[in-house]
């Protein structure tokens, strides 16, 4: 994906820095807007997977850090969770300026409370996202409940909190207790989506149950069977954007372009990219993208088909829509067309047309199974079919390669 760094004004004056993740072609059917956990920053590993596989739907996503936090300018001490919403509101009031008018509403942890509460003052949200969220937002107390009396009693305490020290004041711990969640959810005018792990040790999974219950229809639960509060497996985080994403659209007007000139010249690329990972690359193609890797076994994180994978899928994909698109002109009752398929190295020796014994051949083998009332006549013909799919022509000919250097820098 392509990052963009940003800083604007949050809720006090305090220039907040972000990072605006874009697609990998730049081109976005939609803004998005993430709330980072409680004492956290944008960079949590979570929050940048959850960012990636919104991406790949062609989603942006700007994550930011909240005042005197990662980044951002301004004092910890003096921030409360209305200025955390404060500060929401400022990004999206800078996206809208800026960018574009954020249409979803991510946050995790404390930072799902906070969007809770900002949707209300966002007109352009159509969807609203919260990931182990507290119920209520005096939740976080538990965290420093040691150092509540001397919160009280002094006005502010030193807390450590994750190995870091943070100063809480005790205008921070009222406010906590001044928010009204259940109206505020009650009033919610949006289709919600709330993940959840039923083995949260942070927030229990009581909380999802509180705010499912609090708000009205549209709303869904996703269960994150097997994860921590902050999602430090990345299958967590990515499985929870990509299921994100798909739900969002649903609710999202997604503008229809015609393309220029110069995008039907050029739509027949590919591009392929690195990503952070030993193998992990990203793919544009015509708009749509994907992940490829390699398995954990050889040094990948196992997040996305391999280069064979991919290739035997497209001739997989060729052989299918060939035999339908033969079925359907000869009007054969070809219900489905699912090919099997498994890439492997052989001996040279071990294939019957191969002059050399001590070479190394691929060999993909494909099998077929036609779903439909066919004759056994039209079955070997589709048989026969399936070796004049293009992808298997141009695979048996071979294929010329050419590579150049590019003039252009690759994008960041």
């Amino acid at each position: 994906m392509e990052n963009r760094r940003l800083s604007f004004p949050g809720a006090d004056g305090s220039s907040l820095k972000g990072l605006l993740n874009l697609p990998p072609d730049g081109e976005a059917v939609a803004y998005a807007l993430f709330a980072h956990c409680f004492t956290c920053s944008k960079d949590l590993k979570a929050a940048v997977n959850v960012s990636r596989a919104l991406t790949q739907q062609r989603i942006a996503v700007l994550r930011f850090d909240f005042t005197g936090l990662g980044e951002s300018e301004g004092d910890f001490a003096d921030t409360t969770f209305s200025s955390n919403v404060g500060d929401l509101v400022a990004a999206s009031e800078f996206m809208e300026r800026e960018l574009e008018a954020p249409t979803i509403l991510i946050g995790h942890s404390l930072g799902g409370a906070a969007v809770l509460q900002a949707a209300a003052r966002l007109e352009s949200v159509r969807a609203v996202s919260t990931i182990g969220a507290p119920f209520d937002p005096g939740h976080v107390k538990h965290l420093f409940t040691g150092q509540l009396d001397e919160i009280a009693d002094q006005g502010a305490a030193e807390v450590t909190l994750a190995g870091r020290r943070f100063t809480v004041s005790r205008e921070f711990v009222r406010d906590l207790d001044e928010h009204r969640m259940e109206e505020t959810i009650g009033a919610l005018h949006h289709p919600l989506l709330i993940f959840h792990s039923p083995i949260d040790q942070t927030v229990g999974i009581e909380n999802a149950a509180r705010i499912y219950k609090a708000a009205r229809h549209p709303k869904s639960f996703v269960s994150l069977d097997g994860a921590d509060h902050l999602l430090l497996d990345e299958r967590d985080s990515l499985f929870v954007g990509s299921v994100l994403a798909t739900w969002a659209r649903r609710y999202l007007t997604v503008p229809v372009k015609s393309p220029t000139r110069q995008e039907l010249r050029t739509d027949n690329r590919v591009a392929a990219r690195t990503m952070s990972g030993a193998f992990r690359t990203e793919i544009v193609t015509r708009g749509h993208a994907l992940i490829a890797d390699e398995p954990t076994g050889v040094g990948g994180d196992d997040l996305g088909p391999t280069p064979y994978d991919l290739l035997a899928a497209a001739l997989g994909a060729c052989t299918t829509m060939t035999l339908q698109m033969y079925a359907d002109r000869k009007n054969w009752p070809l219900e489905q067309a699912e090919v099997l398929l498994r890439h492997s190295r052989i001996h040279g020796e071990d294939e019957e047309n191969c002059e050399e014994d001590d070479v190394r051949l691929d060999r993909l083998d494909r099998e077929l199974r036609l779903n439909g009332d066919l004759t056994a006549e039209q079955q070997e013909r589709l048989l026969e079919i399936a070796d004049r799919c293009p992808v298997h022509r141009t695979l048996s000919a071979g294929v010329r390669i050419t590579t150049e250097l590019s003039p252009e820098p690759p994008t960041t």
